[in-house]
């Protein structure tokens, strides 16, 4: 991306800045972004969904976690970047490594938080270096060609999906800025602000969010910074009264009003631009997290019920299209990863309620498996290989939930050393699924049942173990996850995680096992303290081809056959003769 460099040099030396600090984030921190916002890609031609370039006046460097150190090699020029492990050699590590006493380092505000904000300017004076904020964003100077961004009306979500009003619910939330000490609050994330007002909207790929922030009063009213085309008529009748709407231009406005309150923030998902506006107008930030974080993530009785719905339904066109993939490679149509991420979109919309997929299809045929993000549109689509594996991470949005479900497909015989490795990963599912725990639990103290017999082996895998998910919003919800890196938010009643441990061989193949957890109380009478356990929602069969029985325990084959037999009693009856049948060899017991 020679190019985009030589561009955007000029603007780095006419702001007289000795580097630039680019994200891969846009001014509302969210993971999707709109086209407009994708300025890691333009500048690098990375399309991972996390990392961070560093520019200089003569070089560039690339940093990503373990998820993309395979894809970044394919997909950058190592000429024009330096490539970086983004854990192991931090960003502004590297800078202050680079650069000497005296150098000026500048960043965009509104895309970083706060707390980075605060911890990379310590770091980078340490070194004798400034960080510069600066909201004027040189990539947007440079990029010549930069799309247009799209503003498109929001949907208003009805009570029968939401389980509450939006004045109602507003007013439950300001509630608890009292007990934090707080006059009002920062909801920053687009998807808690959807939530609140019971609005998805249509800017974002993936993610039915609106794009806006706003300022919660302990009153329950709300000052909503939004683009004016994005709401929709009748949207004032729909949120109620005490939601007063600010064009983006205006926001200054919303934040200059709270002088002299007290306003919590969260110096984590919040960007520095806003907080730092904040003081600057004298208001009085408390550090904490978004009210509506933790509330949203308790999905109430109508978003699990939903839920549990559009699982069934999504469980349908997965099987439809398990039965299809079958039957093609019986048939010696070994498809490529396109037509195959296609069809099954097809056999998705033909569902009620779907609106679009929750996030690009993961479509990978053989070595490209071994990229646990691969996106098969970022290059040629490979087409499957005989004796091998495919595996698919997909997900579809529906009106009443969000989908997320993986399976490892067996394209011929993949051999003996995979199909154990995939009962590994398989006993770790299991493992994990099953578990029991008492309230307080956070999803790091359960991480290690999901790897523990991929760790007897002299085997791991670089992702977490599970994130949560939202209702007909963001496929990755916090604040709960399953991950050895520390998480202090306890599962709790009516979250929904994912369960998905995996393996990946560089340039050889890779596989993995997901399934949508909802997190319940369990009722057994032989407890003497109060439980917790998990509910599997999704519903497809895990390929039995791939499974070693004798590696299973008779519990986890137990485990096995009931659950495939609730996708087989379940899914069925709902079915053509042909798929049903597929499905029953599909799901036949292993027995004890």
């Amino acid at each position: 991306m020679t190019d985009a460099l030589n561009a955007l040099r000029p603007f780095l030396v006419g702001k007289g800045y000795d580097a630039l600090v680019v994200p891969r984030a846009d001014e509302h921190l969210g993971e999707y972004l709109p086209a407009h916002n994708e300025r890691l890609r333009w500048l690098t031609g990375f399309t991972g969904s996390a990392g961070v370039a560093v520019v200089l006046a003569d070089r560039a460097a690339l940093f990503v976690d373990g998820r993309y150190t395979v894809q970044v090699r394919r997909q950058v020029d190592s000429a024009a970047f330096s490539l970086h492990h983004l854990i192991d050699e931090p960003p502004v590590a590297w800078l202050s490594a680079q650069l000497a006493p005296g150098a000026r380092v500048a960043c965009d505000p509104r895309l970083h938080s706060l707390a980075w904000f605060e911890a990379t300017e310590r770091q980078l004076s340490e070194a004798g270096i400034t960080l510069v904020a600066d909201a004027d964003n040189l990539i947007d100077a440079a990029w010549a060609d930069r799309p247009t961004p799209v503003v498109a009306p929001a949907l208003l979500l009805d009570t029968r999906y939401t389980g509450e009003d939006s004045p109602t619910r507003r007013r439950r939330i300001g509630a608890t800025l009292a007990r934090a000490g707080a006059d009002a609050a920062l909801v920053f994330a687009p998807d808690s602000v959807s939530w609140l007002l019971n609005v998805r909207g249509e800017d974002v790929p993936r993610t039915p969010v609106l794009q806006a922030w706003g300022m919660l009063h302990g009153s329950g009213e709300l000052d909503l910074v939004c683009h004016p085309g994005r709401l929709p008529e009748g949207f004032h009748e729909h949120v109620g009264e005490g939601v007063a709407v600010y064009a983006e231009a205006d926001a200054g406005q919303v934040l200059g009003a709270c002088a002299g309150k007290t306003v919590l923030a969260d110096p984590v998902t919040a960007n520095a631009w806003t907080q730092r506006a904040l003081r600057e107008a004298g208001a009085t930030l408390t550090a904490g997290d978004d009210p509506a974080l933790l509330p949203k993530a308790c999905k109430n009785a109508a978003e699990l019920a939903g839920a549990r719905d559009a699982h069934r339904r999504d469980g349908l066109a997965v099987v439809r299209f398990l039965a299809w993939l079958d039957g093609e490679v019986a048939a010696g149509r070994l498809h490529d990863e396109a037509r195959l991420a296609d069809q099954l979109l097809a056999f998705r919309r033909e569902q009620p309620l779907f609106r679009q997929p929750s996030f690009d299809t993961i479509s990978a045929a053989g070595a490209n498996a071994a990229m646990c993000h691969y996106n098969h549109r970022d290059n040629r689509p490979a087409s499957l290989e005989a004796d091998s594996v495919y595996l698919v991470d997909s997900g579809g949005q529906y009106l009443d939930g969000t989908t997320d479900i993986t399976r490892t497909v067996a394209i011929g015989d993949p051999g003996d050393a995979v199909r154990r490795l995939f009962t590994r990963v398989l006993k770790g599912h299991i493992a994990l699924d099953t578990a029991v725990f008492p309230p307080g639990t956070t999803g790091t103290h359960l991480d290690a049942l999901a790897r523990q017999f991929l760790w007897q082996a002299g085997c791991d895998y670089d992702h977490g173990t599970g994130h949560g998910v939202g209702a007909f919003l963001s496929v990755h919800e916090g604040p709960q996850r399953i991950a050895r890196a520390w998480n202090d938010t306890a599962l709790a009643p009516g979250m929904i995680v994912s369960n998905e441990p995996g393996y990946y061989r560089d340039d050889a193949f890779g596989m993995r096992c997901e399934n949508l957890v909802e997190v319940r109380a369990l009722d057994n009478p032989a407890f003497e303290k109060p439980m917790l356990g998990f509910a599997a929602l999704t519903l497809a069969p895990f390929d039995l081809r791939l499974v070693v029985p004798e590696l299973l325990t008779a519990e986890e084959r137990g485990w096995l056959d009931r659950y495939h037999g609730r996708v087989r009693d379940t899914l069925a009856p709902e079915l053509d003769a042909a798929t049903a049948a597929w499905l029953a060899e599909a799901t036949r017991p292993l027995g004890s």
